[in-house]
Formats: structure tokens, sequence, C-alpha cells
């Protein structure tokens, strides 16, 4: 009896746990990017709210500093950019590049006027948009991890074979070409 339900379920486990299998592979796939797609949403959440701070910090400087509109124009034109910007990870990451250089230009300019420095409007916005700039640095480093784990399955063998078979793609990481700027935007808060 034992060497014939041996013989039995030998069959039957050749063509249960490739499937079985497979079904494992294919949706730690799905999961994965799924967790790319979260993390993105996330990043873009903290964009947006970066987006909406720069106008206020702007206004706040124009009462100061009326003869650098080509300064304080360049941020508003390189944030609706960035603002509008719905592409892929590396596009998003141009238009951040020339947001980032814009807001170093404006709190440069910031530093020749004393007054603006200590308006307490300026003072809190500078210190929202330090801990905003802070919050898209950790998703920016929980995506490119998820993009990372995605990737790794996508490329290594054998899951790289079910990745073929139903479209898995590597994903793009979102980075920033300028090493200075790969930390948040230096804000002198005194």
């Amino acid at each position: 009896m034992i060497p014939s339900l041996f013989a039995l379920l030998c069959p039957l486990a050749v063509i249960v746990l490739p499937v079985v299998w497979l079904i494992a592979m294919y949706n730690g796939l799905v999961r994965l990017r799924n967790f790319c797609s979260e993390s993105w949403a996330d990043i873009d959440t903290e964009l947006k709210r970066r987006y909406d701070l720069i106008p206020n910090l702007v206004e706040t400087v124009k009462g100061y500093a009326k003869h650098e509109q080509d300064t304080l124009a360049s941020v508003i034109q390189a944030r609706n950019i960035a603002a509008a910007n719905h592409g892929s990870p590396e596009a998003q990451a141009q238009d951040e590049n020339e947001l980032v250089h814009g807001l170093d230009r404006l709190f440069a300019l910031a530093e020749g006027y004393p007054d603006l420095k200590a308006n307490q409007n300026f003072l809190e916005l500078q210190q929202e948009l330090a801990r905003t700039e802070n919050r898209i640095a950790r998703a920016r480093r929980f995506y490119n991890a998820n993009v990372r784990d995605i990737n790794t399955r996508v490329e290594v063998f054998p899951s790289n074979l079910v990745a073929n078979m139903f479209g898995f793609a590597k994903q793009a990481y979102f980075n920033i070409d300028d090493p200075v700027q790969r930390g948040a935007v230096a804000i002198d808060l005194t």
C-alpha cells in the first residue's frame, strides 16, 4: 500500500510543486511592484508638500528683495516644471535637481537681507521646508530600497523566468545626479 501511495503522490508532486512555486514567485513580484508604486506615491506626496511651500516662501522673500525678481521667477518656474512632471523617476529627478538649485539660490539671496532672515514667517517656512526635505529623503530611500528588491528579483535566476514570462520589468531609481544635492537643502535658521 505504501509503495502505491508513493507512486501516486510522486507524479502529483511533480505537477503541483512547480505550479505552487510559479504562483508564489508571481505573487512575490506583484507584491514588490505594488511596494514600488506605494513608495513612489509617498515621494509624490512629499514633493507636492514642497511645491505648496515654495510659493509662500517666494512671496515672503519678494517683499524684501524686490530687485531680485529673476531669481524668484526662476524658482517658481522650476517649481512649476517639477510639479507638472508625472513621468519617470529619472525625469522627475532631473526637474528636482533644477528646483533644488533654485532653492539654493533663493536661500543665498536671503542671506543678504537681515530683516528677512529675522522674519518669523520666513523662519517658519524655512523650518517646514527643512522638515519636508527630510521626509522626501526618507521616502526616496524607501522607494529605492523597494526598487532594489524588485530589480533583484527581475534579474536573478529563477525568478527572472517568471518575471520575463509575465512582463515584469526593472524599475528606475529616483536619484539625484549632483552629489552636492544628495542631502537636504541647506537651510540656515540663524
